[in-house]
């Protein structure tokens, strides 16, 4: 799926906020919105090829709502993410997205269903803030249903969810290319976290590929945290045949690896190089900033809005109930060089 530039990322080049952004390429009449703020922002907009997507016809009887089920909100962005992506594809068919946070409480999923059903809305997607497996409720049957960033052991509606076996391979591949051997992997929570199962897939199916044996010693489960990062790191960085590059599950751990390289005096990218995964904020501004992979929850929201938009089209029913896999997008930085000599 092509990568579209956001609102937020409009926002940010003008120098406004996204409500003026909304404001100014929805054409909102009587907004409050100086001639010269509106140049920026439709300047900006040109700059990064934001533009609206294609017409999507929805019928007569049907109210421009859709109503976004979301499990739970962390403090993690990508609940935002997903939130944001899909607003923005929505807006641009003047099409509301109504959110529902519900903790997976089926009276609060059944009480927005109900309100959606008798506004006659669009449609709903059933989100998940960790990529899992999940038994859609009978009640979500009400409605034309997409699934983002989860997906049914028998497919009965479409689904979008990160392609995380070839992020860990990208990511890994980013190390190898570099030339490093000697690859650690701090891996995640495989009980709770699938994307922990398949980043290390990805790592072993690229260390396969390159031809270098994986050392299993280097392989550390159940972590996702800083501390955890930290901790282990300390452990792997503290032995004589310390790795010289170590994958991360997610950025989190990252910013502990960093933490434990400077507790032994360690250089990076000089005396190790860190790749992390996940992409969050504090990725860029970290010394040095880290190389990560962006998890593609902008896109997969703007593909179920979008899904359900063409949901009245006449769809071949194979091409409706699909499981779509969305590429992880590798962000190089400076964290990763080549090994010493």
């Amino acid at each position: 799926m092509e990568k579209r530039a956001t609102m937020h990322e409009v926002a940010e080049l003008a120098g406004v906020s996204q409500a003026t952004v909304s404001l100014v390429l929805n054409g909102v009449p009587n907004a409050r919105v100086s001639k010269a703020t509106r140049r920026r922002v439709q300047e900006a907009a040109e700059q990064l090829g934001y533009r609206r997507g294609k017409a999507h016809p929805v019928p007569a009887d049907r109210q421009r709502v859709i109503g976004l089920f979301i499990d739970e909100v962390s403090t993690t962005p990508f609940a935002a993410q997903f939130i944001e992506g899909a607003r923005d594809e929505a807006a641009l068919q003047d099409v509301t997205v109504a959110t529902f946070c519900t903790g997976n409480s089926p009276a609060l999923e059944k009480a927005g269903l109900d309100m959606l059903v008798a506004q006659k809305a669009i449609g709903a997607i059933y989100t998940t803030l960790m990529t899992r497996e999940v038994i859609v409720p009978q009640s979500f049957s009400a409605l034309p249903l997409v699934l983002l960033n989860c997906y049914e052991k028998r497919l009965h509606h479409p689904s979008a969810v990160p392609g995380d076996i070839v992020g860990g391979y990208a990511a890994t591949e980013a190390l190898i290319k570099a030339g490093h051997i000697r690859i650690a992997h701090l891996a995640g929570e495989h009980q709770t976290a699938e994307a922990a199962v398949d980043r290390e897939k990805g790592f072993r199916q690229a260390m396969a590929k390159a031809g270098i044996e994986v050392d299993e010693s280097l392989v550390t489960l159940g972590g996702y945290s800083i501390r955890a990062g930290r901790e282990r790191a300390l452990a792997l960085l503290s032995r004589p045949d310390r790795p010289s590059a170590i994958f991360c599950f997610n950025d989190r751990m990252a910013i502990g690896c960093y933490e434990a390289a400077r507790i032994l005096g360690l250089s990076i990218p000089a005396d190790l190089s860190i790749v992390g995964f996940d992409n969050e904020d504090i990725s860029a501004s970290m010394d040095p900033p880290l190389s990560t992979m962006v998890l593609p929850h902008d896109e997969m929201a703007r593909w179920a809005v979008g899904q359900l938009l063409d949901g009245f089209n006449d769809l071949d029913a194979d091409e409706r109930m699909q499981k779509l896999k969305i590429e992880c997008e590798y962000v190089e930085r400076n964290s990763i060089a080549p090994p010493k000599a």
